[in-house]
């Protein structure tokens, strides 16, 4: 199995969304641009939000399989994918790559 880097490409934010349709919270969501982390054995790693990782854990798991070309060539590099968090307020765009050895 091979080891998957997760990477934060891009954040966005949304106040006129917050402000019309979501309770305050206490803990919006942390990571910065640039976080990365390494998932190992198709396993959730440390530190990475369980929401976001409900939404990356299949394209995970197929490229941690060795799997690729998801969704018929839709990135460049076929052992990777574009995957955002399922937060509408405040989306986040993950960059998933499968690591060779």
């Amino acid at each position: 199995m091979k080891d998957v880097k997760i990477t934060v490409m891009r954040k966005a934010c949304y106040p006129d969304l917050m402000e019309k349709y979501e309770n305050p919270i206490q803990h919006p969501c942390d990571v910065e641009e640039g976080q990365c982390w390494i998932c190992v054995d198709g396993e959730k790693p440390e530190g990475l939000c369980d929401s976001a990782w409900e939404s990356m854990a299949p394209f995970v798991a197929t490229l941690a399989a060795g799997g690729g070309d998801l969704f018929d060539g839709w990135m460049k590099d076929p052992h990777s994918a574009m995957i955002s968090c399922n937060d509408g307020f405040r989306p986040v765009s993950f960059y998933l790559e499968a690591l060779e050895g």
